[in-house]
């Protein structure tokens, strides 16, 4: 395998992957903590859970449909201030105010108007995350041409984005304890101050100290203003149409998708599995276990699996690394059958280090792979787009977390789980340990299958990378320089 040396002006200084990564822990922060908080709504604020599963479901279904919408929208932005760094700064305004706002929920209101409170406050909050996140996304596949420095920015980003799966689980604990707070609702309403702030402070970042790229041939962008906008449907969706047309792209997105959707089905059962299995349905006894499983997954994924995941990449291509990755993985599903043990609890850590390869590699290599997939969609195409297949592939993922829930539903149910009851029958105890394991291990060999034939190695990339220099040049980011002596880019060293 032919490996190249990152060029110097390729490099993207530390500090700057410090603030990109600092835009993906709140990128990341919003849902973990969004995760813990939906349950006041039901535990502590008594609301129907039907209605409570429609404030989770509506909302994310209009994020579904303005995701594409925006990263259009950014990918075709022409303003002196870039392209991305506006919609990021303004997203993370909106989001992190409308968050705090969400979450000012009182129990003596009636149901109806928390519902509705909720509901509309929601809307406002995933349209601020869209305005944020979708140009964030397509913002990191631009920093660098180099293959596998693309891989180091996405390890740094998707490290300090695991920070926030290791501190969301205590959210709960926080809310939940009446030495802090007297109720939950308190809780959640000066908690969520300090959630929406935090993410706020952080998501302002990379619209300060990221660069972007100067797009080339940038004048004949389209500078959309909301009539302009109307009257570029047509490119839109063509723009949609080419994006999906993308053959590798596509390998990429079925293999998330079936990577998440198997972690996201079963990703509750630990939780069931720790409660009526290790502890009986003792929910006292199994205290901060669960917060415990889901802490050390995120600190392993963090300090081993992204360094160990990089390394890999580099050494073997993305491809192959995936696959090691995904493998391990497979490992650790079956190693829960035996971690899983009521005489040992502590076992349950056993399976972590090879469990978090499936996830910690899957981010921390597609997002780098997509990047790719973008300049072989620019010598293909001649624009640039990194917004849209952002856009798109995240919308991939939020599918399959909504099938995934529906799915982790219908198994429940299957397997004859009842929540009523403190002591679940033997037989529905195993049909879940099974479920627990055979669901995440199938899909993560279809998932194999599927990436098997993705062609984009790395001598393909720098050879497409070559193809495009010769075409219009090297490219260039804000704050880089031009040497007055050899002509070479000098790079900004934020």
């Amino acid at each position: 395998m032919t490996h190249y040396k990152t060029a110097k002006e390729d490099i993207v200084p530390f500090g700057q992957k410090l603030a990109f990564g600092s835009g993906h822990l709140a990128n990341q922060l919003f849902p973990a903590a969004l995760g813990v908080f939906m349950v006041v709504l039901v535990m502590s604020l008594g609301m129907d859970p039907i209605l409570a599963g429609l404030l989770g479901a509506l909302p994310r279904l209009l994020d579904a449909l303005t995701d594409p919408i925006m990263g259009f929208i950014s990918d075709n932005t022409k303003s002196k201030w870039g392209r991305r760094k506006p919609y990021i700064l303004i997203g993370s305004v909106i989001s992190g105010v409308t968050f705090m706002i969400m979450w000012q929920l009182n129990p003596e209101n009636s149901e109806i108007y928390n519902f509705f409170y909720f509901l509309v406050i929601s809307i406002f909050f995933y349209i601020g995350y869209t305005i944020f996140a979708t140009p964030l996304i397509g913002l990191g596949y631009e920093m660098t041409p180099d293959y596998n420095e693309r891989t180091r920015l996405m390890a740094v980003s998707q490290f300090m984005g695991q920070i926030a799966w290791m501190i969301a689980p205590w959210f709960w604990v926080i809310i939940y304890n009446p030495s802090i707070f007297d109720s939950a609702p308190e809780g959640a309403r000066i908690l969520s101050i300090w959630v929406g702030g935090l993410c706020m402070v952080l998501g302002i970042l990379p619209a300060l100290f990221n660069n972007e790229m100067i797009v080339p041939d940038q004048d004949k962008m389209k500078n959309l203003s909301a009539k302009e906008l109307a009257a570029n449907t047509k490119e839109f969706i063509k723009g949609i149409k080419l994006t999906i047309q993308n053959k590798p792209f596509m390998k990429l997105c079925g293999s998330t998708f079936l990577i998440f959707n198997g972690f996201q089905t079963i990703a509750q059962f630990a939780f069931f599995i720790i409660v009526y299995y290790l502890f009986q349905g003792d929910k006292v006894a199994a205290g901060g276990w669960p917060a415990w499983f889901g802490t050390i997954s995120a600190m392993a994924t963090a300090f081993l699996v992204i360094p160990i995941v990089t390394k890999l990449s580099e050494n073997f291509g993305k491809k192959n690394a995936f696959i090691i990755a995904t493998l391990l993985s497979v490992v650790g599903y079956a190693l829960k059958w035996w971690g899983f043990n009521p005489e040992y609890p502590w076992l349950m850590f056993m399976p972590i280090p090879f469990l978090s390869f499936g996830i910690g590699g899957l981010f921390t290599l597609m997002m780098s792979m997509t990047a790719d997939v973008c300049d072989l969609d620019e010598l293909n195409n001649g624009e640039r787009r990194e917004a849209t297949f952002g856009a798109i592939y995240w919308w991939m993922v939020k599918l399959g977390t909504a099938i995934a829930m529906l799915t982790s539903g219908v198994v429940l149910h299957y397997i004859g789980f009842d929540e009523s009851v403190d002591v679940q029958s033997a037989e529905t105890i195993t049909n879940l340990r099974l479920a627990d394991i055979l669901i995440p291990i199938t899909t993560a060999f279809l998932a194999i299958v599927l990436i098997w034939k993705y062609d984009i190695t790395e001598t393909r990339s720098h050879e497409i990378r070559e193809a495009l220099i010769a075409r219009r040049g090297k490219v260039k980011h804000e704050g880089d320089v031009i040497s007055n002596v050899t002509g070479e880019i000098i790079p900004d060293k934020i």
